[in-house]
């Protein structure tokens, strides 16, 4: 089972990249965040006719997140869509599905803006909920997104840049540990301990073919699921090429169960 997740900061803006994503690696499901799209808007036909079925929750032009579901998956009809307890429910930043038999999440935390911004607080709250809602929920799954979080120091091109500013604040970092400790295992450094990739690189200043990205686009995989984790790649190339997102898309495999 391969399944994906891309922030593409707006679906309008990137979708023939997103079907050259599909085409190019077929995944079983596709997590996607910062749609911007209104739910009316949302590209379904297009999708279906590249062979995925979109289980979406639109909101506009700020956030939105959605599961593309390969049309040969069985999907359960236990859809929800919004976190329990999160602030501002009206972005729409969480919608959960069952496909194959996993849980999948696709999820987009609050980015904060800075640690004396009222959006600050709003984003601990939120990830607050998510580990509410982690707690109870039944296994196996796979939450992936864009978290907004360097878990570490060793996931950032230079630590000292970043200090003071949100994405790897005291705060934020120990929240998602909490999250971790109920047991679910971060894919990418459960294999790569030691691994050194971004995920996200701002467009300015040609921080990109500097190097200078974060990985702040995870995927959280149950206990249970973990000795099916075979990989956890991120793919450059669709930060490349005509109008990237600024984030790459992650992949995850899992074996059979």
């Amino acid at each position: 089972m391969l399944v994906a997740t891309w922030n593409v900061n707006s679906l309008r803006a990137r979708l023939p990249r997103v079907l050259e994503f599909l085409e190019k690696h077929r995944p079983e499901a596709l997590c996607l965040q910062e749609t911007k799209v209104h739910g009316e808007t949302f590209p379904h036909m297009d999708l279906m006719a590249a062979g995925y079925r979109a289980i979406d929750y639109s909101a506009g032009q700020w956030a939105g997140v959605a599961i593309l579901v390969r049309e040969d998956c069985e999907v359960g009809e236990d859809v929800v869509l919004g976190l329990p307890g999160e602030p501002l429910p009206e972005d729409a930043r969480w919608v959960e599905a069952t496909v194959d038999g996993v849980r999948l999440v696709s999820v987009y935390v609050i980015n904060g803006r800075s640690l004396d911004d009222p959006m600050f607080p709003h984003k601990l709250t939120f990830l607050e909920a998510m580990e509410r809602r982690v707690a109870e929920m039944s296994t196996p799954y796979l939450i992936s997104g864009d978290f907004n979080i360097a878990p570490a120091d060793i996931d950032l091109y230079d630590p000292a840049a970043f200090v003071g500013g949100t994405h790897v604040a005291p705060e934020e970092r120990e929240r998602l540990q909490r999250i971790l400790a109920l047991g679910a295992v971060d894919a990418y450094r459960h294999l790569e301990p030691e691994g050194v990739k971004y995920t996200w690189w701002d467009y300015r200043q040609g921080h990109f073919h500097r190097g200078f990205g974060m990985r702040i686009d995870l995927a959280l995989a149950s206990a249970d699921l973990a000795p099916r984790l075979r990989s956890c790649a991120i793919d450059r190339d669709f930060r490349k090429g005509p109008k990237p997102s600024d984030h790459a898309p992650v992949l995850v495999e899992l074996a059979d169960a």
